[in-house]
């Protein structure tokens, strides 16, 4: 159980997307934001910046790992860009720092995240039918962070 005041949320997914899954991203967003908790991405576009655009839409903070060395590279949305001058190397940056981490639909540098973080031994919920054996599957946004609430004992008074 993570015991922080504000945990870290860590949202993963293509940087490309289509139209249902930037609606979903964005829906995840406002519950995360809605819910107090820091949204963790990638920073730049697709699922990254529909998650972070749902945040901010429910006052939120975003941070994003950006790949590049320009810290302006990151989506609009994003509060705190740390620029990392990695590349996809930074994922391993992204599975790390969060304390949860939701997979929505993505390609192979989502998959490598979910590797990194199912690796660590961090809980990976799966909202993209990923299928990957060791990860938590949530039929809708509202069962996924049900699942974050009760991983990050969000519903205690104080945390």
């Amino acid at each position: 159980m993570i015991t922080t005041s504000k945990a870290i949320v860590c949202v993963i997914g293509g940087h490309k997307c289509t139209k249902k899954v930037e609606d979903l991203a964005i829906e995840l967003g406002k519950s995360i934001g809605k819910m107090g908790f820091i949204l963790l991405c990638g920073g730049l576009g697709g699922v990254m910046e529909s998650v972070s655009k749902g945040v901010k839409l429910s006052g939120g903070l975003t941070v994003g790992i950006i790949p590049g060395i320009d810290k302006h590279q990151a989506n609009a949305y994003i509060d705190v860009p740390i620029a990392t001058g990695m590349g996809y190397a930074r994922n391993t940056i992204i599975a790390t720092a969060g304390d949860v981490v939701i997979a929505l639909p993505g390609e192979t540098g989502t998959l490598s995240e979910i590797a990194f973080a199912l690796n660590l031994k961090k809980p990976v919920i799966d909202l993209g039918d990923w299928g990957i054996s060791g990860m938590i599957k949530a039929g809708s946004v509202s069962e996924a962070m049900e699942i974050v609430g009760r991983l990050t004992n969000k519903n205690n008074p104080g945390v």
